[in-house]
């Protein structure tokens, strides 16, 4: 979606829906330096009567039900694990998998008013049912065989977020000068620092650290759901490990402060990743709301 001019936000009431020109959002993603093969993929789109998809990595978009008032805005990142083409495929399938029980997931939501823990139920679900898929896929085609995939889903139903989080693919939220990483990665390192195994410094340079405890096509997934209220000041960013294995929390915050656009901070902290290394893929979604006068 396009970048936007900034509008201070005592200028406009912080409690009603933003519009879709106030939305600023903006993703892509990138080979890095050294992998022969991008296995990520991404899919930035609104959920209404049907899908209209604003950017994605996704090479065919027309297995995707895609396309009048918004009820959600729409993230998934996912980060292909596997030898061979097992992990593009595993991304790319698990992405249109997701999408599709996610909008079943709305359509049950609207049409029952289902409560809140009636929904995460449904996004868990879905969760589940696309690792079950990608477990189907996977076991018809040898070439496919142990291809799993990281899958991070965000859906903005305002003034909610709900965040779905399979693997260590990472979503932040940037607000008045603070950066937090909500989700929580499922590696092996984390796993081991829960059990007091290993100490919170031993995380990033354990041999473990990048070693998947939960994933979709994995020997097991763990999907966690987690609700938020949304706000006008946050700055939602999100991303693979390729951006995190070479860019600190600290320079992230520096970039999504500074920031012009959503476009600017993601070209911005890919260069960073690049010019620490670029040792793996690298995708990056950067999104905030723009308050701007009603025409």
């Amino acid at each position: 979606m396009n970048s936007l001019p900034h509008v201070a936000t005592d200028e406009l009431p912080i409690t009603r829906k933003p519009r879709d020109d106030e939305i600023d959002c903006y993703g892509l993603t990138h080979v890095g330096k050294v992998r022969k093969a991008n296995q990520d993929h991404f899919l930035i789109a609104s959920l209404r009567k049907r899908m209209e998809v604003h950017q994605t990595s996704l090479p065919d978009v027309s297995r995707l039900p895609v396309g009048e008032d918004r009820v959600a805005f729409f993230v998934l990142v996912a980060d292909g694990v596997g030898g061979g083409v097992g992990g593009e495929v595993a991304s790319r399938f698990a992405l249109e998998e997701a999408t599709r029980y996610v909008l079943e997931s709305l359509r049950c939501y609207y049409s029952a008013d289902a409560g809140d823990e009636a929904f995460r139920e449904l996004l868990q679900e879905a969760a589940l049912r696309c690792h079950a898929a990608t477990l189907e896929r996977a076991a018809s085609d040898p070439e496919l065989r142990g291809m799993a995939t990281t899958l991070t889903l965000f859906i903005g139903v305002w003034p909610w977020l709900y965040l779905v989080q399979v693997g260590d693919s990472r979503f932040y939220l940037f607000r008045d000068g603070h950066l937090n990483q909500i989700s929580r990665d499922q590696t092996m390192a984390r796993a081991l620092f829960d059990q007091g195994v290993i100490t919170r410094a031993d995380v990033e340079r354990s041999p473990w650290s990048h070693v998947l405890s939960s994933a979709i096509g994995g020997k097991q997934t763990e999907p966690v759901v987690t609700r938020l209220q949304n706000d006008w000041r946050n700055v939602h960013l999100f991303c693979t490990d390729g951006l995190t294995k070479h860019v600190s929390d600290e320079r992230i915050a520096e970039r999504l402060a500074t920031m012009h656009s959503a476009r600017q901070a993601c070209e911005a902290l890919l260069q960073d990743a690049l010019d620490g290394g670029g040792s793996d893929n690298i995708t990056i979604i950067v999104g905030r709301f723009v308050p701007r006068p009603a025409a």
